[in-house]
């Protein structure tokens, strides 16, 4: 069966990211974090260990905009600006998931002009709006199941409501046991695209 997969929008972040990779590593879990170019280039170390703990990166942006809110050359240019700055750093992705999940009719163009699979999720922890862990995974409960794709945040992006990632850290014991009662595991997301959302 396919694993469910955790998945980290908006680092890396300098406080949070660290804890959130240590206690991937102490439930034995592995995860994709979608990065931000400015974080990354401010933070390579964070990136690095993300790779060198089996985790995947991923491609967030270079500026948290909606793909709406730009022309497509605007988010051309901030994609390939991020894209530079990973690369500059080691890092080549092969998932994209866009500020908010939110597309344009073209941004699945932009995305396969770069070797990008858009990466929505089927899952959303909703952890930006400062929940405690308790209901966040009340609401994620029903959804996971093999092939799942969690939305949680290890960075404190744009609309966030909250000061801290610490219920998102504390939310990571109960999904990982609800996962492995299913019979379930953990993995990073594989290069091939899929059209969850």
């Amino acid at each position: 069966m396919d694993p469910v997969a955790l998945t980290f929008d908006d680092g890396p972040d300098a406080t949070w990211t660290p804890i959130v990779l240590r206690e991937l590593d102490r439930l034995g879990a592995r995860a994709t974090f979608f990065v931000i170019g400015p974080l990354a280039l401010e933070h390579p170390h964070l990136v690095r260990a993300v790779g060198d703990r089996g985790h995947a990166v991923g491609l967030h942006c270079w500026r948290h905009v909606r793909h709406t809110a730009c022309s497509r050359r605007e988010v051309e240019e901030d994609t390939d600006r991020a894209l530079d700055a990973l690369s500059s750093l080691g890092i080549r992705p092969t998932r994209w998931r866009t500020p908010w999940g939110d597309t344009a009719p073209w941004s699945e163009e932009v995305a396969a002009e770069r070797g990008l699979a858009l990466t929505g999720w089927t899952a959303d922890s909703h952890d930006w709006r400062g929940d405690p862990a308790e209901r966040m995974m009340d609401a994620v409960r029903p959804a996971v199941r093999a092939g799942a794709i969690v939305l949680m945040h290890d960075g404190l992006g744009p609309g966030a409501r909250r000061h801290d990632c610490l219920q998102t850290m504390r939310l990571l014991s109960p999904l990982c046991g609800r996962i492995r009662e299913l019979g379930l595991d953990t993995a990073p997301l594989a290069a091939t695209p899929e059209r969850a959302r």
